[in-house]
């Protein structure tokens, strides 16, 4: 008879993994976890200011699948892409942000940058929320000192500071995965857990349709696990936000779930996505993959083999991430920004046995020393991952060229949906988006004098613009702001 796949009972407290034996707490670490809880309070933020402060895209989607709409649902104006047009998005995340646009609306904030703040409020929440559960879950694993290393860890995680404060349905969905890989690895008030990882995945799913993968994978572990009553109620938090997205699609849509089949029938079985947007091998993966992942990472794989000898069935957001990684591999078409998600999770996993084996080291010096090198290795994949430009200068660019009596806009070297559309604009004037001078929108803008501010990237086409009656009023970045009145 093969060897089970848990070493304990379904709902008994499982023993520590290898290298994670944590202290007991007590009533002396108090101090340290009010400390904890400023340190992690401080980390949660940083996502949210550097979006706001640098702003600039990841992709296109961080401002038309969620700002853009946004704007439309407040001020019956602005730039619908084609997914909306089809109803392959549900009007959930897009809501959630116009609301706090209303707000922002109402209390008199009209500068971009300003209502953009506003707007981050429900996402560094979310964030904050992940952070403590990431905390939570580490701390099982490598007690207080090494929960809270952990728990830098993943916040620090290059990829987490550029995406965690990003309007991307990859940011969102990550988020709230790590709320649901937290709870479902509880052992103590199972029906509370089930409910909160159900109610997680759901809100998940309902930000990112392909998030419905780490949903499937999680129950399959569940199931696996033997773990019945988690699994009774994780089904019921799912059912409920499951109900919810129905009824969203019927008031929004005019039919229950009509985005999410739409989206299956165009991104799964229709063959369009890669028909459109262009498919790829496997290999495309790998040169992200490893620049995202940093060192200290590696240093998880030989303690991950030491439980899988032991017939230890691997941790859930650890199966999790492997699960959809796998998929994503056999996908045809493929993004930087997709392996967002499984990354987060991976790092979940990782990050407890490393910072377990640094906080046993008994001299303080290599034990801070090492911890300070895995750090800075974290920080240092924000380089690599993703590796596009997010054009953040043309944005501020773009919000400060719009202010005062500003009548037209026309954007150089950049096409429509690399812009900042009508919510970075914050306010209904015609705009224009061109790369050469030749381009017919170009010429449009020159000959229309309502169109007296432009922006262009890398001075392309400066002397034109000038020729034109363009003066250069600012340089931002490797954007150029130009007047004429």
């Amino acid at each position: 008879m093969s060897a089970p796949l848990l070493a304990t009972p379904a709902d008994a407290t499982p023993p520590p993994e290898p290298g994670l034996e944590a202290p007991a707490p007590t009533s002396r670490n108090a101090p340290a976890r009010g400390v904890s809880r400023w340190v992690l309070a401080a980390v949660a933020l940083l996502p949210g200011l550097i979006a706001v402060v640098q702003l600039g895209r990841i992709h296109p989607d961080e401002v038309y699948q969620s700002l853009e709409p946004a704007w439309w649902r407040v001020h019956g104006y602005g730039v619908l892409a084609w997914e909306w047009r089809e109803g392959l998005r549900n009007w959930a995340v897009p809501g959630v942000l116009a609301g706090f646009l209303k707000l922002a609306d109402l209390l008199g904030i009209t500068h971009p940058r300003a209502y953009r703040v506003v707007v981050a409020l429900p996402q560094v929440a979310l964030h904050a929320w992940s952070l403590w559960a990431a905390h939570r879950f580490a701390q099982r694993r490598a007690g207080d000192t090494g929960g809270l290393l952990a728990t830098l860890l993943v916040g620090l995680y290059g990829p987490v500071l550029v995406f965690a404060g990003r309007t991307m349905a990859e940011s969102i969905s990550a988020s709230l995965l790590i709320v649901a890989m937290e709870a479902l690895d509880r052992r103590e008030r199972l029906a509370r857990a089930g409910l909160v990882g159900g109610v997680a995945l759901g809100l998940a799913v309902v930000a990112r349709y392909p998030s419905a993968i780490f949903v499937l994978a999680a129950l399959v572990w569940l199931a696996a696990a033997r773990r019945w009553r988690l699994l009774v109620f994780t089904c019921v938090g799912g059912l409920a936000v499951a109900v919810a997205l129905g009824a969203l699609d019927w008031a929004t849509w005019g039919k229950p779930f009509h985005s999410f089949f739409a989206y299956v029938r165009f991104n799964v079985f229709s063959g369009k996505a890669a028909a459109r947007f262009g498919a790829d091998p496997p290999s495309f993966y790998v040169k992200p993959l490893l620049s995202a992942v940093p060192l200290w990472a590696w240093a998880a794989v030989p303690l991950g083999a030491a439980a899988l000898r032991q017939r230890r069935f691997p941790s859930l957001p650890l199966w999790c991430a492997a699960v959809y990684t796998g998929v994503l591999l056999a996908t045809a078409h493929k993004e930087e920004r997709f392996l967002y998600p499984g990354l987060v999770l991976a790092m979940l996993a990782a990050a407890p046995p490393v910072a377990a084996l640094l906080a046993r080291r008994a001299q303080p010096t290599g034990r801070w020393g090492l911890a300070g090198l895995a750090l800075a290795a974290t920080l240092a994949s924000a380089a690599y991952f993703p590796s596009g430009d997010l054009r953040a200068d043309q944005f501020r660019a773009i919000v400060a060229a719009t202010r005062g009596n500003a009548r037209g806009l026309l954007i150089v070297n950049e096409g429509l949906w690399g812009s900042g559309g009508f919510f970075y604009l914050g306010k209904r004037i015609p705009w224009l988006t061109c790369d050469w001078p030749h381009d017919a929108a170009f010429q449009r803008a020159l000959r229309d004098k309502t169109f007296n501010r432009a922006v262009t990237f890398e001075d392309r086409a400066l002397t034109e613009l000038q020729a034109g009656g363009f003066q250069v009023v600012r340089k931002v970045g490797r954007e150029t702001i130009l007047s004429r009145e």
